[in-house]
């Protein structure tokens, strides 16, 4: 005897479909996934010898209108000392902590919040310009930072670009050089 073991839904229709329904799916999926991965491309990172110019190179860092740009010491373990902006009038630094403020003809690092400063992360953003008399109209400008970590003090340079369309991602974070590496970014002159 012959059992019927055509249970409903098992029907050669069926059959077609589901693989249609799981390519369907996976193709959905994976268009989903590479969009939030794309929007998600949000750190942009780069050894701690690139970020001083070592290399021979200003690193860049974009800034826009949308959205604020970070400028990330934590991985490098440094702390923020100083930070010049040579043209304010287009953008604003805020900061994760105390950050060593200084006016005055002789400016003392090492009394007051300058002993104290404690941010490891710079926030930048684009504002509409203001006009400060004495300064010429350009379309980016120079970030200078200097940090402490390890007993050690470092410079970095940045070039800032204003831009109007979101720069693609929010952090520039620093890393340390990889173990005796530092002198790999470094170009000597013959």
């Amino acid at each position: 005897m012959k059992k019927n073991t055509n249970l409903s839904g098992n029907t050669p229709d069926n059959y077609y479909f589901l693989p249609i329904a799981s390519f369907v799916f996976s193709v959905a999926m994976l268009f989903l996934a590479g969009r939030a991965v794309a929007n998600n491309a949000v750190l942009r990172s780069m050894f701690s010898c690139q970020a001083q110019g070592l290399g021979g190179l200003i690193p860049t860092i974009n800034v826009s209108y949308q959205q604020g740009t970070n400028l990330s010491f934590i991985q490098a373990g440094e702390v923020i000392k100083k930070v010049w902006l040579n043209d304010p009038s287009q953008v604003t630094m805020d900061f994760d902590g105390p950050v060593c403020m200084q006016f005055g003809p002789k400016p003392n690092t090492s009394t007051g919040d300058c002993k104290n400063s404690a941010a490891n992360v710079i926030q930048l953003r684009r504002i509409k310009k203001l006009n400060i008399p004495g300064l010429p109209n350009t379309s980016n400008t120079l970030l200078t930072v200097v940090t402490e970590g390890q007993g050690k003090n470092k410079l970095y340079t940045f070039r800032v670009i204003y831009g109007t369309d979101n720069p693609g991602y929010h952090t520039l974070a620093i890393f340390p050089d990889p173990s005796g590496q530092e002198a790999s970014c470094v170009i000597r002159s013959k």
